[in-house]
């Protein structure tokens, strides 16, 4: 029930905001045009804005998930049109703020202490305001200057109901979508719900700030603010303050006489470096989390501050393989070798025929590379290739889709920087040099070396272990143990059936008695719980 009144609600703001129109031609549009003539029409003060600001508005106000999806679009302009795109990039650090009082509130219960006498000064006028949370400025005993971030209250709820809403979704493609089981939409829900916790927890989000600062500490590329971990609690984190330029900022950027294609190609290795390198990547990095270093002495050589870390991504050392084989074969226009990685890494059943898998992922690759590498977006070669590949029973990887994500993001934040960055040039080098330092014979020695004493602890173990095996073997009394997801769910399944046909063989015989009742009163009490039961049959949680 909230999931259909969270829905009926959406379609509310969008015909409020009078965005139908954005959906035409899809199956959206039928139910909105059922729906338009009992809410109210479009305010005139409204109806008169640009659609992009309408669309902006109708985001904010259905909270967090569409702000987030608002954000990726932002970085999007080749996907979106320039006037969507440029209110959307409001969406990044100016959503409409909560008071500061309350802000104000909400760091002392934190910190358990008052303001006053855990900061020097604290302004209740927040710098920045995001979908999640918002920054104030404040100075520490001594004067050091640090922001305070502060969850937006009751977040935790409406984010609930939105994946509740989600999931609620999610069923209904499961139930009715003839391909559910490749495109797994509980498990992408799930995805994005655990996306949104991290961003909830400031605690994670600190040792997130914490071990990208350890990854980068001393470099000229990349700078992480410090955490402040005595002020920061449960519902407030506290940073070392920093001061840049947006990285979308152009003007900006061009008056500090920043070398913007430089500044580019360091955001387009910065990212391969963290993903293929460190395993640890800045998983939210559109523009309003990118300042640029504003140091007169870092014009020709600028350095990258980031900030918001509240989301970061890992990969499986085997997606992480794969992934990056798979990048190397693009560069090289091997297209055997991109067929042959899908099927490797599991993300395509092994039955499908290899040539027929080259030839499609040659029809996808080939016209891109009639073009200058500079006009290609590799997000976009990999989006289609996905795409393709669904058609030959792709898996979706939902621990891919963060990932995906950021690779969006990056591009858009690079060519908003210099339009004729050629990705692929910067991408290459990086990736080729990791993939030589991790696959080394030096670096397998390492790994060996490094698992050597706990090799060595079960070693002794071995020789009676095998021993018990060959005995079960000749005995016959080897067990297999067999545990699984799907014949749990298969189980689950049996069990809801066998429930519902109960319910249901109790309906009909409740029914009959009640056509058979002598008295009125046994028609109405007799068919009423035989409906129930019914009901009861047929609904599915």
């Amino acid at each position: 029930m909230k999931s259909m009144l969270r829905a009926r609600r959406i379609g509310t703001v969008l015909l409020r905001y009078g965005l139908d129109d954005l959906l035409a031609d899809t199956p959206a549009a039928r139910w909105l045009k059922l729906a338009r003539p009992f809410v109210p029409r479009v305010a005139a003060g409204i109806a008169q804005q640009p659609r992009g600001v309408r669309l902006r508005l109708a985001l904010q106000e259905l909270g967090p998930i569409f702000v987030k999806f608002g954000q990726v679009l932002s970085t999007r302009r080749d996907l979106v049109p320039a006037d969507i795109a440029a209110e959307l990039v409001l969406l990044q650090d100016r959503v409409k703020p909560f008071a500061g009082e309350q802000a104000r509130a909400l760091v002392e219960k934190a910190l358990g202490r008052p303001v006053e006498e855990a900061f020097e000064a604290f302004d209740i006028t927040p710098l920045a305001s995001a979908s999640i949370a918002q920054v104030h400025a404040a100075r520490l005993p001594g004067g050091r200057e640090v922001v305070v971030k502060v969850l937006r209250p009751g977040i935790d709820r409406q984010i609930e109901q939105d994946i509740a809403l989600l999931n609620a979704l999610a069923g209904v493609v499961e139930r009715t979508h003839p391909r559910a089981e490749k495109i797994r939409p509980r498990e992408v829900v799930a995805e994005i719900e655990a996306t949104l916790a991290a961003e909830l927890d400031l605690h994670r989000e600190g040792a997130n700030a914490s071990v990208l600062r350890r990854n980068w500490l001393g470099s000229r590329e990349l700078y992480i603010p410090e955490v402040v971990w005595d002020y920061s609690g449960e519902g407030a984190l506290t940073l070392e303050r920093v001061h840049g330029i947006p990285a979308d900022d152009t003007a900006a950027l061009d008056a500090a006489g920043i070398n913007r294609p430089a500044l580019a190609a360091n955001v387009v290795r910065l990212f391969y470096t963290q993903v293929f390198r460190d395993n640890f990547f800045h998983a939210d990095a559109h523009a309003g989390n990118i300042w640029v270093d504003s140091d007169p002495a870092r014009r020709s050589d600028p350095r990258i501050i980031a900030l918001d870390f509240g989301i970061v991504g890992q990969l499986s050392p085997q997606d992480q393989y794969y992934l990056a084989e798979n990048f190397m074969a693009i560069f090289q226009r091997d297209y055997r070798r991109i067929a042959e990685l899908h099927v490797q890494a599991g993300w395509m059943p092994a039955t499908v025929r290899i040539e027929e898998l080259e030839a499609a992922v040659r029809g996808v690759c080939e016209p891109y590379f009639t073009r200058p590498l500079s006009q290609v977006s590799l997000a976009e070669v990999l989006v289609k290739l996905f795409r393709t590949a669904q058609r030959y029973q792709l898996t979706l990887q939902p621990q891919l889709i963060l990932l995906q994500k950021t690779l969006l993001n990056i591009e858009g934040v690079s060519r908003t920087l210099d339009p004729q960055i050629d990705i692929w040039k910067e991408a290459q080098p990086v990736l080729e040099k990791i993939l030589r330092e991790r696959y080394s014979l030096r670096r397998v020695l390492k790994e060996a070396r490094r698992h050597l004493p706990e090799l060595a602890t079960q070693a002794p173990e071995m020789p009676r272990l095998l021993h018990q095996w060959l005995q079960q073997q000749v005995d016959g009394q080897h067990q297999l143990s067999m545990r699984s997801a799907d014949l749990q769910m298969i189980n689950a399944s049996l069990q809801r059936l066998q429930q519902r046909l109960i319910y249901a063989v109790i309906g009909v015989g409740l029914m009959i008695a009640a056509v058979l009742a002598p008295i009125p009163l046994g028609h109405w009490g007799l068919g009423g719980l035989g409906a129930l039961a019914l009901l009861r049959a047929w609904w599915r949680r």
